[in-house]
């Protein structure tokens, strides 16, 4: 894929996914420049690898000798790096058609679903790892015992979290493909389920080898039905079918799910039953699904999970409470996207049944604008069945469960953002 490129620019080197394709050129001994409104850790390993970085985006950030640009698909079109490098005449990709390009010339596995991409992409990742079939990794979070978004293998195998907004997945050419779910999400795009079930139909038509699913699943269903009349079909795996008996060390329901999937998968790389449960036993999470942050000075759990869905929401409480089932459990819940509160506003409120308190914060909003007609305030209006209240201040959430809570308490912070950083200043 970067065969004759020399020097890469990123825009938006910091994202998950944009770090790991950058990470990748860097490791293959191309220079690497780059640009993000911030720093952090995805940042910090580029620069440690001989990457540079620089902080905000403006024309002067672009080597005038760069060969291509790769961009976040978070990047508007009045980027001035962007505007700049059109004027350039070189090539200039997303993120996810260079992800297409990779998967052209690899073996891919692509992990898809609306909800367990990154925990099965990690689990997958973790048995072809220690299978000893030496995959490349794109994934869209930080495999534990890696402790990386992104493993730079020798084989022919590429693994990748295939994601379903604006259509981003029909970039990947997978030859195998695991669907792990269909559900309402990204509905600023899609507007409905049929579009949802649309897109992954034709995500199914493209793959060349084997689809993994549930066939319980009704969406999933529908949309391999929709496929059938697009293309000829890879050969279908229920993996609900001849379940093996995995055992993990992490808990919940959906996780086995997960683990069964991606065991399927493993096995049609070739890695044997007796070693593949091995390694799912001694599989430890991935970050920000529900993970273990320590404890409060008052002795509460603290835990952390990156759901932002309502159903993601219902199995990570359900979770919780089979876990500690004579604990208090307090959510604090910060909402991703006004979109997805305001189309999920119902769903939303009816996924926190389990708790016993929630803590709703304001809107992350990432890529959208504040059109001032949903507020967090009107989630906690609708949830009727729990007890709710808003909190905007990150200090004040903070004051209120150190007064609220104890050794008999387990606060779980949910959520796409940054709302994890009040259970980091608790533990200090």
């Amino acid at each position: 894929m970067f065969d004759h490129v020399k020097k890469i620019h990123f825009i938006g080197i910091g994202g998950v996914g944009v770090s790991a394709i950058a990470r990748m050129a860097r490791l293959k001994g191309i220079k690497v420049t780059g640009s993000d409104i911030s720093a952090g850790k995805t940042t910090e390993r580029i620069e440690k690898i001989g990457g540079k970085v620089f902080i905000d985006h403006k024309k002067e950030n672009l080597p005038s000798d760069t060969n291509m640009i790769i961009y976040s698909p978070a990047i508007t079109e009045d980027n001035p790096e962007l505007i700049y490098g059109r004027t350039l005449n070189i090539p200039i990709y997303s993120y996810p058609e260079i992800l297409g390009l990779i998967s052209k010339d690899m073996y891919t596995i692509a992990i898809s679903g609306a909800h367990g991409k990154t925990t099965t992409t990690s689990m997958l990742a973790e048995l072809m790892i220690y299978g000893n079939l030496d995959p490349t990794v794109v994934v869209g979070g930080f495999l534990k015992k890696q402790e990386d978004n992104f493993v730079l293998g020798s084989s022919k195998y590429f693994i990748v979290e295939a994601c379903e907004y604006k259509e981003s997945f029909l970039n990947l050419t997978p030859n195998i493909l695991v669907i792990l779910n269909i559900d309402s999400d990204h509905l600023d795009y899609y507007e409905n389920i049929e579009n949802i079930q649309n897109a992954f139909a034709k995500l199914i038509a493209k793959t060349k080898e084997y689809i993994i699913c549930d066939l319980n699943d009704e969406n999933t269903d529908k949309a391999i039905k929709k496929a059938k009349k697009i293309n000829q079909l890879a050969k279908i795996i229920d993996y609900n079918e001849g379940k093996a008996d995995i055992k993990l060390s992490i808990p919940g329901e959906h996780n086995l799910k997960n683990a069964q999937a991606a065991f399927d998968a493993a096995k049609l790389c070739g890695i044997e039953e007796k070693t593949a449960l091995k390694i799912l036993k001694n599989y430890t999470g991935t970050w920000r699904r529900f993970e273990f942050m320590g404890n409060a000075k008052n002795g509460a759990l603290l835990y952390n999970d990156y759901g932002h869905h309502p159903t993601e929401i219902k199995a990570t409480l359900k979770t919780c409470n089979e876990q500690y089932p004579n604990y208090k459990l307090i959510v604090v819940f910060q909402p991703h996207l006004y979109s997805r509160t305001k189309l999920l506003l119902n769903d939303f409120a009816e996924s926190f049944n389990l708790a016993n308190e929630v803590i709703i914060t304001d809107i992350y909003a990432t890529r959208e604008k504040d059109d001032h007609t949903i507020h967090s305030k009107d989630l906690v209006k609708a949830m009727q069945t729990v007890n709710a209240k808003y909190i905007s201040s990150f200090d004040e959430i903070k004051n209120y469960l150190e007064q609220n809570t104890d050794k008999n308490s387990i606060i779980l912070f949910l959520g796409a953002g940054d709302v994890y950083k009040i259970g980091e200043e608790m533990k200090k």
